[in-house]
């Protein structure tokens, strides 16, 4: 009896109320709004580094131009008012492989590279993102090393 009762407080408290302005998270929700995070990451969002991102979501989750942009808005909107990346990285974590979240943290690195130069701070970004996703710290310098091979940087 008093278990249920403390079980209904904490459900009570926990509770995210209905119309409270937070959109459920989504994979492909999450996946935008890190990818977002890398973009901003260095003050400077480039429009090919936008271009990429699109791209990418478009092949990731077979999403048409439209379902795109509605998503990076969306995303945009998240991390705009995101105090940390808990729910983001916990529902990829919950929902992908690992393969999927290496995966990830390479595009996250294509995307830092596109202007071919790293800032400090989308390394930074990216690493810990990837410590987040539970990625370790050799798959992270192995795409890292990967993605500049792919473009021609090394």
């Amino acid at each position: 009896m008093m278990l249920d009762t403390v079980q209904q407080f904490f459900q009570r408290v926990l509770s995210v109320p209905e119309g409270d302005g937070r959109e459920a998270i989504t994979p492909e929700l999450a996946v935008a709004a890190l990818l977002s995070e890398v973009l901003r990451a260095d003050y400077d969002i480039d429009p090919a580094e936008e271009r990429a991102m699109r791209q990418f979501l478009a092949r990731r989750f077979g999403l048409d131009e439209a379902s795109v942009e509605s998503l990076v808005v969306k995303a945009e909107a998240q991390v705009e008012h995101a105090v940390d990346h808990f729910r983001y990285v916990s529902l990829l974590n919950e929902h992908f492989t690992y393969n999927q979240r290496v995966e990830l943290i390479a595009e996250m690195w294509r995307l830092a590279y596109i202007d071919n130069e790293l800032a400090p701070l989308e390394e930074h970004r990216i690493r810990r993102l990837a410590d987040l996703l539970y990625v370790t710290h050799s798959d992270f310098i192995r795409t890292k090393l990967a993605v500049k091979e792919e473009l021609g940087l090394t």
